[in-house]
């Protein structure tokens, strides 16, 4: 079958090459219509229950992510000079495009009983900007005898306050919100500026906003990065400018034809995709090594060009296009996580690195038809001096100390062993930022003075019309009393919900005095009803806590950013006394809420990563069949590729690196990658076998004849996903250093450990395994 396709490669290449620069331009059409996503990943799929319960949370009440928050800390707040200026500021933020309310001292309401209309009126505490300490004083006074205020829009014993800017849900998963974003932090940066003070920034919008940003920036990084390092090492394997630049310009057209597939998916550029671009130059170019290392070795054995491309496609074809199937097997078992953000990771990428596998099968040899032979220079680096001398003492090693081998091996996998139980499965909102990153001093400081600002929401289902208020008002009182026991918690902020806005309620209907701020008992609640009918005044705030029947209701908290582990532990201690309080036969009550489902996300990619990697195994196997219809050497021939992982996760538990979104990613993605070389070994093994030669020499013919460009690519590996340790994403940073050293490690076992798993299987059969 490779005899027909180089002869057809050869034969109709102006064909291909019409065809490739044809869909390479329609590839770069679609590519230039790609976006960024501005939607927030959802990780869990959509018939997880904690994302039904979100998602059924969202049609009722909106977005809860849609909060940012301003935080300002100073003794005098209410320096007249001050509050004017922050005044203004509420007022320039709330007076902008795709904002749909502001809350701050500067624009908070009180209520006022209309006995003439029998109803409560949200009335402005401030109708106009103070002119004199005098006037700011007063209203400080009046703030402060408004309780439903402290712990929202101020501490008090902290001298902290906040501008709550509630960003329009279609702004929020828009480009729009970036613009917004960067408008609000100069306006607040001028009055910053003029009083010399800091200004903390931190919610949802604002925290999506400069994680894009980034993702954005690195990726050009990313880009830039892995061009220059791939160009370098090629440079210097080669010693030739123009096979360096072949070799780049082949993948960059991969490069093209992944954005352009991530458009036509209808898919924008996520934290994921973003990094599929880098990700396949580096992947890509140890194609290009491997075909033009047979090429060169070819025409120093007879200086034939056209005969050396067709030997070049033959002999190297079928490998390179398993490597690149277990390679695209590791990407693409991501499908079967069902989470949206994976899946669309997982198959454009797949997708892509068999699609650049063409592009190299097809350009390389076409345009090396077109060069001229090269010169004795350039095929110097095919002699190998520096490696001559480590592979001969690696066939030293897997002839004569086959049991030291297996000795240090099962050390190294003891000792991963125990440092994978080491391992912590704990994922935190901002956890991938530098401890000294602006966003993660920010969020400490609203965690200081607030109690956090990531959304936690109780949605609480009554079961039946007006149940919210039906049965003398129980479920009020019974809110009140959950109220009561989510205050003994620290980590969450005081609530919003129907309680806390009819103890607003009762305050005014009493006369406004802060010791009338409570739930009063079921008869005053009574008196309180007919204040409230209709959507006029109080009754339209109080009913956005509600759905229209009145059956369900919210409560809304803040919290910190505790990690994964902590916010089980609260939802084990928060959820028997929801159930205590709350029966379940008459009630539903449901937690959930931004910050919980992004948190729990990390336990489904962690059940996940076992069956993703189980499924690599298992398909990456049956290629492996395509080889050798051997069930111990497919067995035996996957523990090269599985040690490097035990190493890898090992080294994680050691040195405290978590499990989380990116570094979940290292494992199946290097399986698949790391069984390239065990793939190109055996490749090698099977045809010196069919050649006649015995197991010993079979195997010292593939670790000379795959030595050379093994190590070439895994340098080439090892230095191209090493770029990634420049992201200031924390987790990235970690997959980028972590796939470096297991692919290094992977290119050893491939050449020490399979080589002596092979003639260890040859010897139990009964076959000469003695170096001739």
């Amino acid at each position: 079958m490779w005899n027909k396709i180089a002869t057809y490669i050869i034969r109709y290449r102006f064909v291909w090459v019409a065809l490739v620069l044809v869909s390479t331009v329609f590839m770069a059409f679609e590519a230039s219509k790609i976006e960024l996503s501005y939607n927030f990943a959802r990780i869990l799929p959509s018939n997880d229950p904690v994302e039904k319960e979100y998602q059924d949370f969202r049609k009722l009440f909106g977005e809860d992510g849609s909060v940012m928050v301003i935080g300002w800390q100073d003794p005098e707040l209410f320096n007249i000079d001050k509050f004017r200026d922050w005044y203004k500021l509420s007022e320039e933020i709330k007076a902008s495009a795709g904002i749909k309310s502001v809350l701050s001292l500067a624009n908070v309401y009180k209520i006022v009983r209309n006995d003439s209309l029998t109803r409560f009126d949200f009335a402005p505490v401030i109708r106009q900007m103070p002119e004199t300490q005098a006037e700011a004083d007063s209203l400080k006074k009046e703030i402060t005898n408004l309780p439903i205020y402290e712990g929202l829009v101020i501490n008090t014993k902290t001298n902290a306050t906040l501008i709550v800017v509630t960003f329009n849900d279609k702004e929020l998963n828009s480009k729009r919100r970036l613009t917004i974003v960067d408008d609000i932090e100069q306006m607040a940066e001028t009055f910053a500026t003029k009083y010399n003070t800091d200004l903390h920034y931190s919610g949802m919008p604002y925290i999506r906003t400069v994680n894009m940003k980034k993702i954005s920036g690195e990726m050009q990084l990313f880009m830039g990065l892995a061009v220059f390092v791939t160009l370098l090492i090629l440079w210097a394997f080669f010693r030739s400018l123009r096979l360096t630049l072949l070799s780049i310009v082949v993948v960059l057209i991969g490069v093209v034809f992944s954005v352009g597939i991530l458009h036509l998916f209808n898919y924008k550029i996520t934290a994921l995709t973003g990094l599929i671009p880098p990700l396949l130059i580096v992947i890509g170019v140890p194609n290009c090594v491997f075909l033009i290392n047979k090429y060169q070795s070819e025409l120093i054995s007879h200086n034939n060009k056209d005969e050396a491309l067709m030997q070049m496609i033959r002999q190297i074809g079928l490998s390179t296009f398993l490597a690149n199937m277990t390679t695209a097997i590791g990407f693409g078992v991501f499908y079967f996580t069902n989470s949206s953000l994976l899946v669309e990771f997982g198959i454009v990428a797949a997708i892509s690195v068999m699609v650049t596998y063409v592009l190299c099968l097809l350009l390389l040899p076409i345009t090396l038809h077109y060069m001229s032979t090269p010169k004795a220079r350039h095929l110097k680096h095919l002699e190998g001096r520096w490696a001559i001398g480590f592979l001969r003492k690696i066939d030293y090693l897997v002839h004569n100390r086959r049991k030291e081998i297996y000795m240090a091996m099962v050390v190294m996998i003891i000792v991963s062993v125990f440092g994978m139980q080491k391992i912590k499965t704990i994922g935190y909102v901002v956890d991938d930022l530098p401890k000294k990153d602006v966003v993660y001093t920010d969020l400490r400081f609203f965690e200081k003075n607030f109690n956090g600002v990531l959304p936690f929401e109780v949605m609480i289902n009554t079961k039946q019309p007006n149940g919210v208020f039906g049965d003398q008002a129980e479920a009020l009182y019974k809110i009140k009393a959950f109220q009561n026991e989510m205050a003994k918690f620290p980590e969450f902020s005081k609530p919003l919900s129907i309680v806390e806005a009819s103890r607003f309620l009762y305050q005014a209907y009493r006369g406004g005095d802060a010791k009338y701020f409570a739930l009063p008992g079921v008869l005053e609640l009574n008196k309180l009803t007919n204040y409230v009918q209709g959507q006029q005044g109080a009754a339209k705030q109080l009913n956005s806590f509600l759905n229209e029947d009145k059956s369900v209701t919210r409560v809304s908290f803040q919290m910190a950013d505790v990690g994964s582990e902590r916010i089980k532990e609260l939802m084990n201690q928060i959820r028997p006394k929801v159930d205590s309080i709350f029966s379940p036969e008459k009630y539903k009550v449901s937690l959930t809420g931004h910050s919980l489902v992004f948190l729990k996300s990390n336990d489904y990619l962690l059940s996940n990563l076992y069956e993703s990697l189980l499924i690599a195994i298992v398909l990456i196997a049956i290629v492996g069949m395509v080889l050798f219809r051997s069930i111990p050497i497919i067995l035996l021939s996957k523990l090269p590729c599985l040690i490097p992982l035990a190493l890898t996760a090992g080294i994680m538990g050691y040195f405290d690196i978590y499990f989380k979104p990116t570094t979940i990613l290292i494992f199946s993605i290097t399986f698949g990658i790391a069984s390239d070389g065990t793939v190109y070994f055996l490749t090698r093994y099977r045809e010196e076998l069919m050649n006649g030669l015995s197991p010993s020499n079979a195997v010292t013919k593939s670790i000379f004849g795959t030595g050379l460009s093994m190590i070439y690519t895994a340098v080439i590996l090892f230095c191209g996903f090493s770029i990634f340790a420049a992201s200031s994403f924390g987790g990235t940073a970690a997959m980028g250093v972590m796939v470096s050293i297991t692919l290094l490690v992977a290119m050893c076992t491939n050449l020490i450990l399979l080589p002596a798993l092979l003639l260890s299987i040859a010897k139990r059969q009964g076959k000469d395994v003695m170096p001739s």
